[in-house]
């Protein structure tokens, strides 16, 4: 993985495309509830919180095919407007906090275990928006759990704020405002 503002073709055009098309899910019925601690990498380095992630349900095909055509018709402004209409499907937060509605996570199996996507709207802070800042334009949260079937090995990257774009050769990539924060220390709470 590239450690970068932009992220290259290979990982955006992946990371939507498996995010988006990943095709198989499992039947769930439970909330699950993770503990992470985010890293900060590069110029955020030495920077470290706690996050909670709680899924209520996945998300179904239809709400798949919302969001790419929502992002072929409109890019990340209709990508957005889509996620906003959603119902939500779990939450994410700093630890201790309210945090905000996840409305799209999908997950699918791996060799090692599965993995969690999940990508949702962005809340714009009151002094962000007043201010005008150029973070205003990264209204996407993405984030993805690499849960392995020996916990420690368990990791993930999220992506606070980020837009999704095509690029030059016509492939969708992940642009983030700043670096992407490493996911280690996971703690799996268990369906409930």
């Amino acid at each position: 993985m590239q450690i970068a503002n932009r992220f290259g073709p290979t990982l955006g055009s992946g990371v939507l495309v498996l995010l988006l098309l990943a095709g198989t899910c499992f039947a769930q019925n439970k909330r699950e509830t993770y503990d992470a601690t985010a890293y900060g990498t590069s110029t955020q380095m030495g920077r470290n919180i706690g996050i909670r992630i709680i899924i209520e349900s996945y998300s179904t095909p239809e709400d798949q095919r919302t969001l790419l055509e929502a992002f072929s018709k409109g890019g990340n402004e209709g990508l957005v407007k889509a996620l906003e209409k959603m119902p939500a499907r779990g939450r994410i937060a700093v630890t201790g906090g309210l945090g905000y509605d996840v409305t799209y996570i999908r997950q699918f199996p791996t060799p090692t275990g599965r993995k969690v996507r999940l990508i949702t709207n962005r809340k714009i802070a009151f002094g962000e928006a007043w201010a005008s800042t150029r973070s205003e334009e990264y209204s996407v949260t993405a984030l993805e759990l690499d849960l392995s079937n020996q916990k420690e090995k368990s990791a993930g990257t999220l992506l606070p704020a980020c837009k999704l774009q095509v690029n030059k050769q016509n492939e969708i990539e992940i642009e983030a405002f700043q670096n992407p924060w490493r996911l280690t220390n996971i703690i799996d709470w268990g369906s409930k």
